[in-house]
């Protein structure tokens, strides 16, 4: 798949995330690496590894606005990397992982980060969450030369210029290519429909946008956008009302898909809703509109009944589906108390897709060969996601497309096959390559 536009750079980040990425840097410039855990038979940096473990790095909003929902991914990450220690680990390496909780606060996310890299000592970070997060610490991160793989988010930062964020890698569908496929659903299906937009004002928003108004810019009548933490949307979804969008778009966090359902109901306000994949979770979103709404709603689940969405793995409702029967197998084995959600079911994905690396780095594991693994082999990964990962030099950016997909009683309905494109003016095509299943014992194996 060839790139045929590139977005232009941009300076991120406040003030004060910088001078703290700037303070982390010279620390780390001042701090000698742990002779310890460096692999003196094998060129470059080994930090965070020994001959029994490999110490992993991540941090998610475990508390805060965020954490429904989000803080059941590291469970997830944790329950199949203990399955894979259960089994022997990677190459006989047991995969430590250290989760901190940064309440999805940038500020928390820059002091948290350099506890993993500088204290700590991780060898990579790996599905840390979130856009306003990750951007306070992308740079870091770079900077240190640590891999940074897998972000739990989808702008296109993660990706689309390895020579500015050489360390970083995307994981899932970017939201400016789903913003395409979701653009070109709506333009061939409701070519008449009067758009509205509900966006996080932030890269996760704008993305979305960006990608929608490739094929629907001309249906698009009011733009609404929030700010995260904020819990009064009123004044968003009425101005959507009174500028008549019958089809709103939402790109938004699940709380904010329960907060613009109730805000909506207040108004009489009915739409046809399609949400973006990330705030789409029908059970989190129902049992967000019961606790929201103190009560008053008994089956929010039932609310999203007609709601358009998108998918780029399997959901836990598919249960003749093999990747969801390994994963409840995993879950079963090493998860917490409660029934598999899809949010442990990303974190699993992901954890899969992570030991699939490290396999094909081998043995003689360092920063460098992880890196130079996914620029060489990424492409060829397989796991549970519906499409093609880009990962090459050229790109660092997930998977590369979804389904169309709709929620009726809690499930999960195909409307389309699967789609794939890329950013900027790349076409979307119908993928052309066979759903992968998993190995007998659930381990990638080692090349």
């Amino acid at each position: 798949m060839t790139r045929t536009t590139r977005r232009g750079h941009r300076l991120r980040g406040s003030a004060g995330a910088v001078a703290l990425l700037l303070v982390g840097a010279l620390a780390l410039a001042g701090c000698g690496r742990d002779q310890s855990s460096r692999d003196e038979g094998s060129a470059g940096d080994s930090t965070g590894v020994t001959d029994t473990s490999i110490k992993i790095g991540a941090t998610y909003p475990l508390t805060g606005v965020a954490a429904p929902g989000y803080s059941e991914i590291p469970k997830g990450v944790k329950a199949y990397f203990d399955y894979v220690n259960d089994h022997g680990g990677v190459y006989d390496r047991k995969i430590d992982y250290v989760v901190k909780d940064d309440a999805y606060n940038p500020t928390t996310t820059s002091s948290v980060t350099n506890e993993l890299v500088l204290k700590d000592q991780v060898f990579a970070v790996m599905g840390a969450l979130g856009t306003p997060t990750h951007e306070a610490v992308v740079d870091f991160l770079n900077s240190s030369k640590v891999p940074d793989v897998f972000v739990s988010s989808g702008s296109v930062t993660w990706g689309d210029d390895p020579t500015k964020h050489p360390w970083t890698f995307g994981w899932q569908t970017d939201y400016e290519s789903e913003g395409k496929i979701i653009g070109k659903w709506i333009a061939d299906n409701m070519p008449h429909a009067k758009v509205g937009l509900f966006l996080q004002n932030d890269d996760f928003g704008a993305s979305g946008e960006k990608g929608l108004r490739q094929y629907i810019d001309k249906q698009i009548v009011a733009v609404s956008k929030y700010t995260p933490g904020g819990t009064d949307v009123t004044p968003q979804i009425a101005a959507l009302k009174a500028k008549k969008a019958d089809l709103v778009v939402g790109f938004n966090v699940p709380s904010y898909t329960a907060l613009s359902q109730l805000v909506a109901m207040k108004l009489n306000y009915q739409p046809q809703w399609f949400y973006s994949n990330v705030g789409s979770d029908a059970t989190l979103v129902g049992s967000l509109l019961a606790n929201f709404s103190k009560g008053q709603v008994k089956n929010g689940a039932a609310l999203l009944n007609g709601v358009m969405t998108t998918a780029y793995l399997p959901t836990v409702d598919m249960t003749d589906d093999p990747w969801i029967q390994l994963f409840e197998k995993v879950w079963k084995a090493n998860g917490v108390k409660g029934p598999l959600s899809n949010y442990e079911v990303y974190g699993m994905a992901q954890a899969y897709t992570f030991v699939q690396a490290l396999q094909a780095a081998g043995k003689d594991l360092t920063r460098e060969g992880l890196v130079k693994v996914l620029e060489e082999q990424g492409g060829s990964l397989t796991g549970p996601v519906y499409a093609p990962y880009r990962f090459s030099a050229d790109s660092h950016l997930g998977t590369s497309g979804m389904k169309v997909v709709k929620l009726e009683g809690g499930k999960v309905q195909q409307v389309t096959g699967v789609e794939t494109t890329d950013i900027g003016d790349a076409a979307i095509t119908n993928a052309d390559q066979e759903e992968a299943t998993p190995p007998a014992d659930g381990i990638p194996p080692a090349k």
